[in-house]
């Protein structure tokens, strides 16, 4: 249990002690400054511990935002101050400064503003303060009567239970979410947390809804269609709903991080697979159309990612194009078509679900790939527009993010030692794309099996190598990583589709789903602060272009083999998967990462 230490007995007529009680506080009371260092010494080290004025007047949601989120070490407001773990040994030394100061003045008791003072002083001792946009919500620390009354009147003039109702939903989503989902999934978040359903098990819940909608949709049947596409809007509800629990409640952690991050990519894909399978028991063989889907969304995701980790952090970081989209932000209506034209995830599942449930699989994949594909086109020339204009001076931190989301392995890294050059500016996307159209080209253009394709894939290997030997800091450099997904997966996809054996495409379907996992756990992993896989992992999958150049081998060795091609896609995916499955399992779970939550962005 958390331990709240008010620095003093409460105000007649307050509810500070109740309202601290039912947050699950186990509260006391410090006379003096002695006492308050002497209680909170006591308290367990791993355990959360408040400091709160006895005067303090506000809202219990209030309250909560300052002493229960869990994903901050330190957070304050007005008249309150809270210290995890990791912030407590810098509290302890801001209260026994504060001690040492009213001991010598004679008093012995605690200064008016002391948990002002103490956060200022975390602040000073580098242990970052939280401190909660409370908008509407009232934190305060009245000094007479009067105040005190006028404070109360504010209280009561504000229902803070609307304002957690409001603020549990995204700040910022598409608009589906916003309009046809958040008005009333907000309420199944509250019914979710007056029940003790965590986030997790929503979660979870969403996860299984989803993966029977791929099952119904595997059936072939119209009924199937439909009861599929009816529970995937259900399982989206769901999606939603764990987010707003989480924020509702305020129950981060960092499994839920893990979860929420990797579960919405897994019922995607299960669900394009189910739609698949479908297609096939009606004669309709639509893999290579789900395969596309999948690889265009994953080399989508990797630009979003690759272009904020290169530029969250950049100085000078100003552009014409970007004053130009904020210019547009401040006409309602563009910000709606803006968000709707990039088919993020409410507007992709509700088209998927209703076209599932009204049409066939092939009109579903090729609905996405064109939807997809346009909002793609969209959004990386913005990019490239932006990074063109602007001046921007990339961090250190930014090149390494690039270069461990390039997922270069043993022979790229390799080829990079020899041409490295300290100091000298590298032009990494001109490697990296003319290594990506040369191996494309050959796969696209040479029989499936020529050994040309082979020679291909060895210069993409030099050139991938090369790309990388200098930091990823020119202005177009985040488009590295994009390009080494696409020539990858697209590699995969089309020497399965032009084998002879009949089922290299669901198997090439499993390989691209293991790969894809592990580069959105590598972009999970940077986001959380923890960097990149360990290097025995990516040495172990081999690296972009060592699957790549395998896998090219493995055709020209194996093309007129009957089914050993898709035999060792299979067993490629399943070793893939089992590997980065394992190790990722144990990092989210063991290693206490921080939590990662996506506010901003739409999937």
């Amino acid at each position: 249990m958390s331990t709240a230490i008010l620095t003093g007995p409460p105000a007649p007529g307050s509810s500070l002690d109740g309202d601290l009680r039912s947050l699950g506080f186990d509260v006391r009371i410090a006379s003096g400054a002695e006492e308050a260092s002497a209680l909170l010494a006591a308290v367990p080290a791993g355990e959360r511990v408040a400091l709160v004025d006895p005067r303090f007047v506000g809202h219990v949601h209030a309250l909560r935002l300052t002493l229960t989120d869990p994903r901050f070490a330190a957070a304050a407001a007005p008249g309150a101050l809270t210290a995890q773990r990791e912030a407590r040994p810098a509290l302890a030394r801001a209260l026994d400064a504060a001690s040492a100061t009213t001991g010598a003045a004679g008093t012995g008791t605690l200064t008016d503003g002391l948990t002002d003072a103490l956060a200022d002083a975390l602040d000073a001792d580098g242990v970052a303060v939280h401190r909660p946009q409370l908008g509407t919500l009232v934190a305060t620390v009245p000094t007479d009567a009067e105040a005190r009354h006028e404070a109360r009147a504010a209280v009561d003039a504000v229902d803070d239970e609307a304002v957690r109702l409001r603020s549990a939903v995204k700040a910022h989503d598409g608009f589906f979410t916003t309009f046809f989902i958040s008005p009333y999934s907000r309420y199944i978040a509250r019914w979710c947390a007056r029940r003790g359903l965590t986030p997790n098990q929503v979660t979870t819940a969403s996860l299984l809804t989803a993966l029977i909608a791929a099952g119904c949709a595997a059936t072939g049947t119209r009924g199937g269609y439909v009861a599929a596409g009816v529970l995937l809007l259900v399982s989206f509800v769901l999606d939603c709903t764990d987010g707003q629990l989480a924020r509702y409640a305020l129950k981060y952690s960092t499994m839920g991080a893990w979860l929420d991050a990797t579960f919405d990519r897994a019922k995607e894909y299960a669900f394009y697979a189910g739609l698949a399978l479908g297609a096939a028991r009606n004669g309709d063989d639509v893999w290579a159309l789900a395969l596309g889907a999948m690889v265009l969304m994953t080399c989508r995701h990797v630009v979003d990612f690759s272009f904020n980790e290169a530029n969250h952090d950049a100085t000078a970081n100003t552009s014409p194009t970007a004053a130009l989209s904020s210019r547009l932000d401040g006409v309602g209506w563009t910000v709606w078509a803006r968000r709707m034209i990039i088919l993020p995830i409410g507007e992709r599942w509700a088209m998927i679900a209703v076209l599932t449930a009204f049409t066939t699989p092939r009109i579903v994949f090729w609905a996405l790939i064109v939807g997809c594909a346009f909002g793609a086109c969209y959004t990386t020339a913005g990019r490239v527009l932006r990074s063109l204009t602007r001046k921007a001076k990339r961090t250190d931190r930014a090149a390494q993010a690039l270069a461990d989301l390039a997922d270069s392995g043993p022979l790229a890294r390799f080829i990079a030692r020899i041409f490295h050059r300290p100091g000298r500016r590298g032009a990494g996307v001109v490697f990296a794309a003319f290594a990506t159209a040369g191996l494309l080209f050959a796969v696209l253009t040479y029989p499936f099996g020529d050994r040309q394709t082979v020679i291909a894939a060895i210069g993409y290997t030099i050139f991938a190598g090369v790309a990388v030997a200098q930091p990823l800091k020119g202005a177009l450099d985040w488009l590295v990583p994009p390009l080494f997904r696409a020539a990858e997966y697209t590699t995969v996809l089309v020497l399965a589709a032009r084998s002879d054996s009949p089922h290299a495409l669901p198997a090439a379907f499993g390989l691209v789903a293991a790969v894809a996992y592990h580069h959105y756990d590598t972009v999970y992993r940077i986001r959380g602060g923890t960097g990149a896989p360990p290097a025995w992992l990516v040495r172990v999958t081999g690296g972009h272009e060592g699957r790549t150049l395998l896998v090219t081998v493995l055709a020209a060795l194996l093309a007129d083999r009957g089914d050993d091609f898709t035999l060792a896609l299979t067993a490629m995916a399943v070793a893939v998967a089992l590997v980065v499955l394992v190790e990722s399992i144990r990092f989210w779970v063991s290693s206490g990462a921080p939590a990662v939550h996506d506010e901003g962005e739409t999937a």
